[in-house]
């Protein structure tokens, strides 16, 4: 029986694709001409004996084999490069500490550092998880290399991953009393979120109180489906089951927020660009 065989460089291309839903970006991301990215979809297309996408005049979708074999891509490209990095003795070694805001744990970020461990098995990746002030602190301190943190729009120098802005959420079934005061859910001060809401609420004469005070984002999660109280997140972070209501009950605007990487700049460098080139350019989809 013939053997299919898939060349790195087309599945490249058909990720690019497959990641942007453009031809025209994935040619700027990959440094290349839009007709080399064609040829390189028709010729996995052939090799793979499926249609993996589909485009007209306005959109590019993935067909349901096309979503398949963007997961199959990306197994076999970190399986390539990390045994193109092994064999060509340029592998990478040390020691990351990374740290990473709570909440943004549920984006896309696991799996890019599961990906970021199968290229690079031989750099020590450390991992911590708190709020952003802390981690900020600890940064800092030259307690970690790297944090992936949240900041009011423009507030920190650092590499912007994903621009955002905070929304109140709550059950579809979440009533709020007019003149009442807002029941919060919130982490603990100091809390970027925290202080934001309570700081947005007070500007607008809205009384509140803390009716949960909890840690980590499953604490925020459960007390909101709970129904003990509403609380602000980034947008991009709601899960499905849970609905943004800043019009329904018109809550303040919140504001901003940027998903940041900050580095220390005593780290190893060429470790933590590794790293940063991993997260920087993903979309970080929500998981929960």
């Amino acid at each position: 029986m013939e053997s299919t065989v898939f060349e790195p460089a087309q599945l490249r291309s058909f990720l690019a694709v497959a990641e942007t839903l453009s031809f025209t970006k994935a040619a700027d991301r990959l440094g290349l001409a839009q007709p080399t990215i064609s040829q390189h979809i028709r010729k996995l297309e052939s090799a793979a004996k499926r249609v993996l996408i589909t485009r007209d005049t306005r959109d590019v979708r993935l067909t349901d084999n096309g979503d398949a074999m963007a997961g199959f891509a990306r197994n076999i490209l970190s399986a390539h490069d990390a045994a193109a990095r092994y064999f060509s003795g340029s592998a990478m070694r040390g020691r990351l500490r990374f740290g990473t805001a709570d909440d943004l744990a549920i984006t896309g970020l696991p799996r890019i550092l599961r990906e970021f461990r199968q290229i690079y098995p031989q750099i020590n990746l450390e991992l911590t998880v708190g709020q952003s002030d802390q981690l900020y602190r600890k940064l800092n301190a030259g307690q970690l290399d790297l944090v992936f943190v949240k900041w009011v729009a423009g507030a920190k120098d650092g590499t912007v991953v994903q621009h955002d802005s905070f929304s109140w959420v709550g059950l579809e079934q979440t009533s709020l009393e007019p003149g009442a005061p807002v029941p919060l859910i919130a982490y603990p001060s100091p809390s970027l979120s925290r202080k934001l809401a309570i700081d947005a609420l007070e500007a607008h004469g809205r009384t509140w109180r803390i009716t949960c005070t909890t840690r980590q984002i499953s604490g925020v999660l459960a007390a909101v489906r709970a129904g003990i109280g509403v609380a602000v997140m980034p947008s991009s972070l709601v899960p499905e089951d849970l609905k943004i209501i800043t019009r329904r009950f018109d809550l303040p605007a919140v504001g901003d927020v940027d998903f940041t990487l900050i580095r220390n700049p005593l780290a190893n460098a060429e470790v933590i660009d590794a790293l940063t080139q991993s997260i920087v350019g993903r979309i970080i989809n929500r998981q929960g």
